[in-house]
């Protein structure tokens, strides 16, 4: 059976429509589809740059920090204060400020400009982390539970400071932060002899503490006197002075050198931010 021309022509104008109306239908799809595609773009271009500048910014932080400061511009290098990547630190004549970074302590002596980047970053020269740098922030450790000293390598009878931050000096006191109050080492400059001390608490509750022959180190006596947040313990001893130790209880405490010099100086602990001032800082 044949078809009219008439039928023939609405047969076309219809299917014309249909046309018209899949396009003006696709038209919008893909208008749509690009706008997609270019905020998904977008997005992940945004979310790169701003893991990027994230990754910079925390890297800026712990760039380095002051940790020591003498001399006129003292006030604006107080200890704690963070030094991002990039900053010059401006000095006077008769300036000293130690600043520690991933590679150890440094101290830039006015007058002068440092810059982080350069004078004071060495991370990428040495190769990354201070070991000695870390083994002063370590924590726990046979050493501390024994008493035992690293190897048979020959130590001296005397020390200038402790050779772990964590320690607390009982000839020096003053606030100290500790990273756990379970196991908490005590520490003495002198181990040629045996030696005998006593811990009082803020009641006046004694506890006896003795160091053996030839060890520096000596764990509180927690059964008796527990290490509490902003208490103030004595230590008295017949070949030293009386000291008295604060102790601050530190939360969270990060690994990393630097994290740890910040939160050192912002609880005043600065007998233990002496330790990482005299840390050997790595060859650049």
């Amino acid at each position: 059976m044949g078809i009219s021309g008439p039928a023939v022509q609405a047969l076309t104008a219809r299917i014309a429509a249909v046309g018209h109306k899949d396009a003006a239908l696709a038209g919008p799809a893909n208008w749509m589809m690009e706008r997609v595609m270019s905020l998904a773009s977008r997005t992940l271009a945004a979310a790169a740059l701003i893991g990027a500048s994230f990754g910079w910014s925390v890297a800026a932080h712990a760039q380095a920090v002051v940790i020591r400061s003498t001399g006129p511009s003292a006030a604006a290098y107080p200890m704690g204060r963070k030094l991002p990547a990039g900053a010059a630190v401006s000095l006077k004549a008769g300036d000293q400020v130690t600043v520690i970074d991933q590679a150890g302590s440094r101290v830039l002596s006015g007058p002068g400009s440092f810059r982080i980047d350069n004078t004071v970053n060495r991370d990428m020269a040495s190769g990354g982390a201070n070991t000695a740098l870390a083994a002063l922030v370590a924590r726990g450790g046979a050493r501390t539970r024994t008493g035992a000293v690293r190897g048979d390598t020959e130590v001296p009878t005397e020390a200038v400071r402790p050779d772990n931050v964590w320690y607390v000096d009982v000839s020096r006191g003053g606030t100290v932060c500790i990273a756990d109050p379970a196991q908490v080492v005590l520490w003495r400059p002198n181990r040629a002899e045996t030696g005998n001390g006593t811990l009082y608490g803020p009641d006046n509750t004694p506890a006896e503490v003795t160091f053996r022959a030839t060890s520096a180190i000596k764990l509180w006596p927690v059964a008796t006197l527990p290490v509490v947040d902003g208490q103030t313990y004595r230590f008295t001893s017949p070949v030293g002075q009386t000291v008295k130790i604060t102790t601050r209880l530190l939360t969270d405490v990060p690994e990393d050198p630097v994290a740890v010099a910040a939160m050192l100086a912002e609880k005043g602990c600065s007998a233990q931010i002496d330790v990482l001032a005299n840390a050997p800082a790595a060859p650049e």
